[in-house]
């Protein structure tokens, strides 16, 4: 997968949020409501690029695009995350985890993260 930037991921978190498939209007109503001004222009040269990337994919309705997502937000997740793991950590898990645990992780943290686990251990007993 390839990198997208921070604008990028603006306009993705916004189709997701939609089922992944929103039509410019809503995107451009969704910028708007966030107090985002950028300008029509500037939104279609994204989204091109996303379609580039293969993020997106069109459907033509009429005149009008329907944009289309080729990622779910959770394999775009996934991928950022190991991604990150093998760039920051290479590969290692255990260091990531003791950073985590070390410098940012609050009590509530754990306690969500205990009840994760005892959830996913009943799960797989």
């Amino acid at each position: 997968m390839q990198q997208i930037s921070e604008s990028e991921l603006v306009l993705m978190k916004i189709i997701w949020k939609n089922k992944g498939r929103a039509l410019l209007s809503f995107i451009i109503d969704e910028l708007e409501q966030e107090q985002n001004e950028w300008k029509q222009n500037t939104v279609l040269t994204l989204l091109s690029r996303l379609v580039k990337k293969n993020y997106l994919k069109i459907q033509k309705i009429g005149r009008r695009n329907e944009y289309i997502a080729a990622v779910t937000e959770q394999e775009y997740q996934s991928e950022q995350t190991h991604d990150f793991i093998n760039r920051v950590y290479e590969g290692n898990v255990k260091n990531l985890v003791t950073a985590l645990l070390e410098n940012t992780l609050t009590d509530a943290d754990f306690d969500e993260l205990d009840t994760f686990w005892k959830e996913k251990t009943k799960k797989n007993e």
